[in-house]
């Protein structure tokens, strides 16, 4: 069991929602914690919220989607605390369509922003992590990743791709210290699915064997045990889902 402590955790996509409950999450374990969401003004808010804990969090904007942005967050981040420890791969998008009427800008923004942004952000992060022999890698999939889901063969593909890259990459580095792991969520209460409306909420619940939606906070623990307590776990997907697994 590793602890958490001073550590240094990136997490992408965490101005809100189970992004900023990740963060918040590990800030509360101990680690110092980087806010990045694509929203520079919702990155600069949440880390100054959350930056009650005396200096350790970071918010540093960046578009997981561009090369050049991400650099600059990497040199921040090397700047300030010299290391990263642990990667959240948070950040996504939907663009749900059925799959004979999605445009390929609808397909390619997802794929886009939900799996080659992983491949972009953790590649030079894992140098400096091989550096330090030590590294926790967790990537935010989903069921839908496994299970597929209607109107959306862009996340679903996009998700699968994530979790061939969590096996991939738990393979190749775990005589380097380093761990990749990935958290599947389930119907999750975020300001995305309360914009499916109460109708089709119920639909979903209904289904569900514990009865309700997920919070963030739960994928958050999962977040925290690959994080910490998970030190010869890798390379595993845990599905965070209530029971609902089809």
């Amino acid at each position: 069991m590793d602890s958490l402590v001073d550590k240094v955790a990136v997490v992408t996509g965490s101005g809100r929602g189970i992004g900023r409950s990740i963060a918040e999450a590990l800030l509360h374990a101990g680690a110092k914690v980087v806010i990045s969401d694509i929203n520079e003004e919702l990155t600069r808010q949440t880390a100054s919220e959350l930056n009650g804990s005396g200096g350790r969090v970071l918010g540093v904007p960046c578009n997981v989607t561009n090369t050049e942005s991400i650099e600059t967050l990497l040199a921040t981040v090397s700047k300030s605390w010299e290391r990263i420890d642990i990667l959240v791969n948070n950040a996504g998008i939907t663009r749900d369509s059925l799959f004979m009427r999605m445009s390929e800008d609808q397909w390619q923004a997802v794929i886009d922003t939900n799996l080659t942004s992983a491949f972009k952000v953790t590649k030079p992060i894992l140098k400096l992590m091989s550096k330090q022999r030590y590294g926790r890698i967790v990537n935010i999939a989903s069921t839908t990743g496994i299970h597929g889901n209607f109107g959306q063969a862009n996340y679903a593909s996009a998700k699968a791709g994530l979790i061939g890259l969590t096996k991939t990459i738990a393979l190749e580095y775990a005589s380097r210290g380093i761990t990749c792991n990935a958290v599947a969520p389930g119907f999750i209460d975020t300001q995305m699915t309360r914009a499916l409306g109460e109708e089709i909420i119920n639909k979903f619940v209904e289904r569900i064997p514990m009865g309700r939606m997920g919070l963030p906070d739960d994928i958050a623990a999962a977040v925290v045990f690959f994080a910490g307590q998970a030190a010869y776990v890798t390379g595993q997907v845990l599905e965070v889902n209530g029971g609902l697994y089809t």
